[in-house]
């Protein structure tokens, strides 16, 4: 028997019990005929006693042990004399009699303590390293407990989970596919799903009613904080339901975590925000309800008045920060330089101080009547002490995101950002589809599947651009968190979709046959939903980033650094597949 008890679970009233442990050595501290070593394993830290007068050989065999080594001891458990409150086990310590060394370690690269000296390349390097920080264990247990309580709830809403092929055919609509090559269909390609979308509802054609999958999905795009090249969704679709009942559903799915995981009674309905007023007052289609912060337009009045910048834009807007008219000049030429990284593309910005005396201050005096800045001051309903930032532009949809940028940096410095505080909202309503410059055609916003409103139905014919669909994303923090739609369930309504989006009829059999011919089989209503298990789980850990909350996460570059992944294969392999490797400059 390798242990008897785990680290982190005696306690005082296990006072002279002999017990055997195993784990690794956090760290060991010599005071003089005394060694204490604090053993770890996923459960805690416990202290080990070694007395040098009770037994001198054993106390140096202590002695010699490093940080990591793996090791087993017999013991006593003892009263601590000076206790530790900052761990569970705090009030007792074991009196080693046997010491058995398991296995030595090196010195590890980085300090294997909850503030590590670690960088994030290190660290992504020994991952099987960082994995054994408390910090970061932690994650992957609210990860575990969170898979546990949504089959719970799936489970008792009468879902069944289905496991989907992870080598599919290539539909090219949407982000780039990985691809896979086939040795024994030469010169052929699988592709990983970028989602189980089609298989999912060939299950609702299959009479399967509920289904459910804690699934794999491969998406090769650009990556972030919040993107990973494979990601994990909880995914989901029911038939003969209608928009409401799946935000009803999975809504109540959202509270039913939020009180499981974080202990948060969320009661009232979230709102729900159509996609073009997200976009009109907070630039954004997830938007971050934390804070106020709303966009007010301006264009009514502060167009006309000879300052060129205005008067020329095609959009002016801008946000009240309550209580920042203390902003220095250094910090508003920062934010200045701020909304003008390239990243973000703003040319300015104008700010306007609101006085003591109700009196307005700004950049532009010169151009704007002390009346005409009040009716601004109005505009936003801001009061004395508050600091009111304004962007314009060319273009009104760009200088909406900017401005959402600038709400955001302004949200972070007034600490109004909380992570233990949560705003959750369903964005509805959003456009059939988007006008892509790359491809010179209509694009579908969210997938060919979705199905649009049936109101707009007539417009596929008249006006496609203004039709919208019958879609939905869940916003938390404004951070998306899951989407999804009502499905196409008629094969001349799809082949109508596909016909918009640019497919041939024989483009649209080759890559989609298989589906439009199963709903000639009678296919029903059905509809469904896909959250983000990784950012649910960064949101309740409260992390910035979903690497610390995957096990082996890749880098912003899509490298698995400790694999060395991706990386080249041998000539053998490559002649197998029939592939020959040309890379371009």
């Amino acid at each position: 028997m390798y242990r008897s008890h785990t680290c982190g679970e005696l306690r005082i009233s296990d006072v002279n019990k002999q017990v055997t442990l195993a784990g690794w050595v956090q760290r060991s501290r010599k005071m003089g005929g005394m060694t204490f070593i604090d053993l770890r394993d996923r459960y805690g830290i416990t202290q080990l006693v070694f007395n040098e007068e009770v037994d001198a050989e054993l106390c140096e065999q202590a002695n010699r042990l490093g940080r990591e080594f793996v090791i087993q001891i017999v013991g006593t458990v003892n009263e601590r004399f000076s206790k530790n409150k900052n761990i569970p086990t705090g009030d007792i310590e074991i009196i080693v009699s046997e010491l058995n060394v398991l296995n030595s370690a090196l010195i590890p690269p980085f300090t294997i303590e909850d503030n590590t000296d670690g960088g994030d390349d290190i660290r992504m390097k020994y991952r099987y390293l960082d994995l054994r920080r408390t910090t970061v264990r932690k994650n992957l247990e609210l990860r575990h407990k969170m898979t546990i309580e949504v089959r719970k709830y799936l489970d008792s809403k009468g879902f069944i989970e289905v496991e989907t092929p992870l080598l599919i055919g290539s539909t090219p609509e949407g982000a780039r596919d990985f691809v896979v090559p086939s040795r024994m269909n030469p010169g052929q390609f699988y592709a990983l799903p970028q989602s189980p979308q089609t298989l999912k509802q060939l299950l609702m054609v299959s009479g399967f009613d509920r289904y459910f999958q804690i699934a794999k999905c491969f998406r090769d795009e650009d990556l972030r904080a919040d993107r990973q090249p494979e990601f994990t969704q909880i995914d989901c679709e029911m038939s003969f339901v209608q928009q409401d009942d799946v935000i009803e559903l999975f809504e109540g799915m959202a509270k039913y975590l939020f009180k499981e995981i974080r202990g948060v009674e969320l009661t009232e309905p979230f709102m729900r925000m159509p996609w073009a007023d997200a976009m009109k007052y907070y630039g954004s289609d997830k938007p971050d309800l934390r804070f106020g912060m709303k966009f007010v337009e301006l264009m009514d009045i502060m167009k006309g008045h000879g300052f060129s910048v205005f008067d020329n834009a095609a959009y002016i807007g801008g946000i009240c920060a309550e209580g920042a008219a203390s902003y220095t000049r250094k910090q508003l030429d920062a934010l200045t330089e701020f909304v003008k990284k390239p990243q973000i593309g703003a040319k300015g910005m104008v700010y306007a101080r609101i006085e003591a005396d109700g009196t307005v201050k700004s950049s532009v005096d010169k151009f704007y009547t002390q009346e005409v800045l009040q009716q601004m001051k109005a505009a936003f309903g801001a009061k004395p002490g508050d600091l009111i930032l304004i962007l314009s532009g060319e273009d009104v949809m760009k200088t909406r995101k900017q401005l959402n940028e600038l709400r955001l940096e302004m949200g972070n410095q007034l600490g109004l950002r909380d992570k233990n505080k949560f705003a959750l909202l369903w964005i509805v309503d959003f456009p059939m589809f988007e006008w892509s410059e790359e491809e010179g055609r209509l694009m579908a916003m969210h997938h060919p599947f979705t199905h649009p409103k049936d109101e707009d139905i007539p417009l596929l014919d008249t006006n496609p651009a203004a039709v919208r669909a019958d879609a939905y994303d869940m916003v938390c923090n404004g951070i998306e968190v899951g989407g999804g739609s009502i499905r196409i369930h008629d094969a001349q309504l799809q082949a109508k979709m596909f016909e918009i989006l640019g497919f041939t009829p024989e483009k649209a059999e080759e890559q989609f046959g298989f589906l439009m011919n199963a709903f000639k089989f009678g296919a029903p209503p059905h509809g469904g939903l896909a959250y983000g298990l990784d950012r649910w789980v960064s949101i309740f850990a409260g992390l910035d980033s979903i690497r610390d909350c995957i096990a082996f996460p890749k880098n912003n570059s899509g490298r698995d650094v400790m694999l060395d992944a991706p990386s080249t294969i041998d000539q053998k392999q490559l002649d197998e597949l029939n592939l020959i490797v040309e890379v371009k400059e």
